[in-house]
């Protein structure tokens, strides 16, 4: 009998993926090019192997099992290993990545990030670019997880972790907004804590998985929690509730009366981002992050970063 050694391979793993996808083992046969028994077959033999059941058959669609699941969950990571690995070692081969991924937090400004990214591929480089969003704990979670190469604009505190190298960004400035017809429009500046724990506030979700930070908030205020910077300004616009912003993203909206700002008595937010990535001082980085790295250090590009919000 095989052992799960044996079975476990990466085609394998590819092939219980497809079938979860896909929702039969017909379809996924398909999807693969292969013929239903050869693929019932291979998937009995891993069960035999690990002596599981993967899939529910009794019903018109295969149901994975929590075994199958595990598996599943367990199969994909793998599987990201493997090509993360097959990533550094062409890496170190060429010195440009095949891959590179970046993780931008909510509060960066989208127009110039496309404008570097225009700038990238009229280097006509081998490298192929993936953006991810995040916000707070999120975005260095995703680059601390391996899912990413680059950080841009990490709120969070970064000495707890290792290898981790960090450069200022610069900082953003929050103003208190709201519509001009939201309740709170109409009180006496500065608006109380007590003023504010009547109203609904508006806050975007932190997207970290391993842990949770809100900023601007009373407790035990009512909140309205969307999962982007811009979800956020569109609650406010429309009245639904009111928080802060960066006022780089609305300045906009100020200037055309959509929005408009209040004062409050808690001391004003500003927040401090980072840019960040993994690796010791003295790796040099691939080639195409040594070029974002390069233009992040222009102090007019990283003014434009937590700035420039104007096209989104």
């Amino acid at each position: 009998m095989p052992s799960s050694r044996d079975v476990l391979t990466p085609d394998s793993l590819a092939m219980l993926q497809a079938i979860a996808e896909t929702g039969s083992f017909a379809a996924a046969a398909r999807s693969l090019g292969l013929v239903p028994s050869a693929l019932t077959y291979r998937v009995r033999q891993i069960e035999d192997a690990l002596d599981v059941l993967l899939f529910d058959r009794s019903s018109r669609h295969a149901q994975a099992t929590e075994a199958g699941q595990t598996l599943l969950h367990e199969g994909a990571r793998l599987l990201q290993e493997i090509d993360a690995v097959a990533h550094r070692v062409k890496r170190v081969a060429t010195g440009w990545e095949p891959q590179l991924t970046l993780v931008i937090d909510g509060a960066v400004a989208r127009t110039p990030i496309f404008e570097l990214v225009e700038a990238f591929y009229a280097l006509n480089p081998p490298t192929s670019l993936k953006l991810k969003d995040a916000i707070l704990n999120g975005t260095l979670e995703v680059l601390t997880s391996g899912q990413a190469d680059l950080a841009i604009g990490v709120a969070v505190n970064t000495s707890n972790v290792s290898e981790l190298q960090t450069r200022e960004l610069g900082e953003v400035d929050f103003v208190f907004a709201m519509a001009p017809h939201h309740p709170l429009a109409q009180h006496d500046e500065p608006l109380s804590d007590e003023v504010l724990l009547q109203h609904r506030m508006i806050a975007v979700a932190d997207s970290g998985v391993r842990s949770k930070t809100s900023y601007g908030l009373v407790s035990g205020q009512d909140v309205l929690t969307v999962d982007s910077m811009h979800a956020k300004v569109e609650a406010q616009v429309r009245g639904i509730g009111a928080g802060f912003l960066p006022r780089g993203m609305v300045q906009t909206y100020l200037d055309a009366g959509l929005l408009i700002t209040r004062q409050v008595q808690r001391a004003s937010r500003n927040l401090r981002l980072h840019y960040a990535w993994q690796g010791a001082a003295h790796r040099t980085p691939g080639r195409a992050l040594q070029w974002w790295l390069e233009q992040l250090e222009s102090p007019t590009t990283r003014k434009a970063l937590m700035e420039n919000h104007h096209r989104q």
